[in-house]
């Protein structure tokens, strides 16, 4: 099986090559757009800021190449961020693929010692509908970090509650993304990973 993880101006790429490699399954970091394109699982992770990860995209044209993808690709963290419709982080029109907006958390007044932002830790996530998750998935933890997060709407696969009921995971047709981590989430990550080779 052929894996690409698209290479861009984010960081946590290595990561999920090593998550990967330990679940036995090589992946090539790559930003050409051939390898891209004929790829049989791509793979778009990041942690940055979402303007200045905008115009990177869009200045390298991979903004187009990505929304034109048609086997399964799955976005992390900030690829989920980026692939939905705007991002209050630099008020960023962001890929579109989802509908979903992406908004700052805001600790509710008196609550701001009890619920930090940034959200950085292991929470629970349910109401899972994607074909990346198993049954036995329902209520296990998995690994956040981040201080934006996509709010609710048709697309959302997975929900997470942290001052706020947000989408941990969304999917539309051949797109996935996860708001967690699964490279850093132990074996429900290693298993949520397995599944998204096996679409």
């Amino acid at each position: 099986m052929n894996i690409v993880i698209i290479k861009y101006n984010a960081g946590n790429i290595e990561s999920v090559k090593n998550a990967l490699t330990r679940i036995g399954v090589h992946a090539e970091i790559t930003a050409d757009p051939q390898k891209i394109k004929t790829a049989d699982k791509v793979i778009f992770p990041g942690v940055g800021e979402a303007g200045t990860t905008m115009q990177y995209l869009k200045s390298h044209h991979l903004d187009e190449l990505i929304v034109s993808l048609k086997q399964p690709v799955l976005g992390i963290c900030l690829g989920l961020q980026l692939m939905c419709s705007h991002s209050e982080e630099g008020d960023t029109p962001c890929l579109g693929i989802f509908n979903e907006r992406v908004q700052r958390f805001v600790p509710k007044s008196g609550q701001e010692f009890i619920t930090k932002v940034p959200h950085m830790g292991w929470n629970r996530i349910y109401n899972l509908k994607t074909k990346l998750f198993s049954q036995n998935q329902e209520t296990r933890h998995v690994y956040f970090v981040h201080s934006y997060y996509a709010g609710w709407g048709e697309h959302t696969a997975a929900t997470c509650d942290y001052i706020v009921p947000f989408s941990a995971a969304l999917q539309k047709d051949n797109f996935f993304a996860t708001q967690f981590h699964p490279e850093k989430s132990g074996e429900i990550g290693a298993l949520i990973l397995q599944n998204f080779l096996k679409l």
